[in-house]
């Protein structure tokens, strides 16, 4: 079991000198004003698979300098969806939650570098089923499962590329 970091374990980090983000991710407009605030959120295509992802900086921690609970609750929330859009043959649409459930498997300290990717597991006419695993710095720390409703289309719903990753 991971034991938890003291506050001053990441004094020595600042997010300014450890914001380099890993090669072929770049900077995606997804979701609301509330991710836009929260992030910045990045994306890789890499052909077969959806990665998103995102440096940890101050304003995504708590009191000991780790990803907040309810960052990383975001970040999975947003994994499912954006996976759905490029892995999955499907009309583009909203895809509001309806359940997330997580489970927290270790800690994303401050500068780690927070990566997701998730997989469709099944559509319904209402619904899709998803679940995905986020990493830090290359080791498990999040793992998510949710459902969420098939939604209103977004533009025509024919976007194949609404990231702008390909």
């Amino acid at each position: 079991m991971t034991s938890t970091p003291s506050p001053t374990d990441f004094d020595d980090i600042s997010p300014a000198s450890n914001i380099a983000i890993p090669d072929g991710f770049r900077p995606v407009q997804v979701g609301g004003a509330f991710i836009a605030h929260n992030g910045p959120l990045y994306g890789k295509w890499t052909g077969e698979r959806l990665l998103l992802g995102f440096r940890v900086q101050d304003q995504h921690t708590n009191p000991l300098k780790i990803a907040h609970g309810g960052m990383m609750a975001t970040f999975a929330d947003m994994l499912i969806p954006c996976a759905a859009m490029y892995q999955h043959a499907m009309e583009r649409r909203f895809l509001p939650t309806i359940s997330l459930q997580m489970d927290y498997m270790g800690a994303s300290p401050l500068g780690a570098w927070v990566q997701g990717e998730a997989d469709v597991l099944k559509t319904t006419r209402n619904m899709l089923f998803g679940q995905g695993v986020v990493t830090a710095d290359g080791q498990p720390v999040l793992r998510v499962s949710g459902i969420f409703k098939m939604g209103q289309l977004i533009g025509d719903g024919t976007a194949t590329d609404p990231l702008g990753l390909k």
